[in-house]
Order: C-alpha cells, then sequence, then structure tokens
C-alpha cells in the first residue's frame, strides 16, 4: 500500500501491477500502461487520465472520485463494488465493460459508445447518459433517478428492474427494450395513457 499526492506518471508501464489500498490524490496518468492491473480497495481521488490504457483489468471496491479520463481505452474491464461518483469519460473505448455494483452516481458519459456494456445493481443517480448509445447493453437494477438521458439510444437495453422514474419515453430511443410489467405501465403513464 502506497499513497501519492499530486504526481505525474507519464508514460510508465505498470502492465498487471497490483494495488492494494494505494491511494492516489491530484495524480496525473499520461500514456500510462494499466492492461491487466487489478485494484482492492484502491483510491483515485480528482485524477486525471489520459491515453492510458486499462483494458482487461479487474477492480474490487475501488474508488474513482471526480477522476477524468480522456482517451482512454477500457476494453473489457470489470468493476466490482466500485465507487465512480463524478468522474466523466470523454473520447473513450467503454466496450465491452462489466460493472457490477457500486456508485456511479453524477458519472458523465455524454456522448458515450456504451454499445452492449453491462451495468447490473448500480446506482447512477443524475449520471449524464445525454445522446449516450447503449443500444444491445445491460442495465438492470440500476438507480437511474434523475439521470439525464435526453437523446439517449436505449434499443434493445435489458432495463428490468432499473429505476425508470425521471425517464421520458419521448426522449429516447426505446425500441425492443426489455422491461418488466411494471414499469411498462409507469412508462405508459409517463406518455400520459390512463392504464386500468
Amino acid at each position: 500500500m502506497a499513497e501519492w499526492t499530486d504526481e505525474v506518471f507519464a508514460g510508465v508501464d505498470w502492465y498487471g501491477r497490483e494495488l492494494a489500498g494505494d491511494v492516489f490524490v491530484r495524480c496525473t496518468f499520461s500514456d500510462v500502461d494499466l492492461v491487466e492491473a487489478t485494484s482492492t480497495g484502491a483510491r483515485f481521488e480528482e485524477c486525471r487520465f489520459g491515453n492510458t490504457r486499462l483494458n482487461a483489468s479487474r477492480h474490487r471496491d475501488s474508488a474513482f472520485l471526480q477522476c477524468v479520463f480522456e482517451r482512454c481505452s477500457l476494453f473489457d474491464a470489470e468493476l466490482d463494488d466500485c465507487k465512480l461518483t463524478g468522474s466523466t469519460f470523454t473520447d473513450c473505448d467503454l466496450r465491452p465493460l462489466t460493472v457490477r455494483g457500486g456508485d456511479l452516481s453524477f458519472v458523465g458519459l455524454r456522448f458515450a459508445d456504451l454499445r452492449g456494456i453491462s451495468v447490473t445493481g448500480a446506482r447512477m443517480r443524475e449520471a449524464d447518459l445525454t445522446e449516450a448509445d447503449c443500444t444491445g447493453a445491460t442495465l438492470a437494477r440500476v438507480d437511474l433517478s434523475a439521470a439525464t438521458l435526453d437523446k439517449a439510444v436505449l434499443a434493445r437495453v435489458d432495463l428490468r428492474g432499473s429505476d425508470l422514474a425521471g425517464l421520458d419515453p419521448r426522449a429516447v430511443d426505446l425500441a425492443g427494450a426489455v422491461v418488466h410489467a411494471e414499469q411498462a405501465v409507469q412508462l405508459a403513464r409517463t406518455l400520459g395513457l390512463d392504464v386500468r
């Protein structure tokens, strides 16, 4: 376990590195190789990741709080019970990505390509998914309350068990999306239908 503050990591090779309880505060990661890295109980706070490769990395009970990811690759990455509260992703390769549990509230995923990703049992309260393409994704048992979903593509998305209270079906593409009967009634009422 180690702790770094205001450090710059540029061009370093951390392939397969194990980060157990490590803490990074306001650090910058530029052109860093974190392919197949693992983290358990690690914390990244207000860090900036640029052109960093996190392909096939595995993260458990770790936190990426208010971090900025730009042009990063998380191909085949897995996040189990992690916190990404307030982090933003711009021009990142996020697929395929698997998220199980955890808190992605206030995450910025505007215009993100999220086709086919899997997010289950997570909180995404007030996440920004404006114009995100989630075609064929799984967003099951996800708290999407107050999430921004304007012009998002949710075609063929598995939304079963998710909180869709703030979803305006007129503002998104829901073609072929999978929902429970109760959710279908909720969406119909949002459209002003009298469900009897």
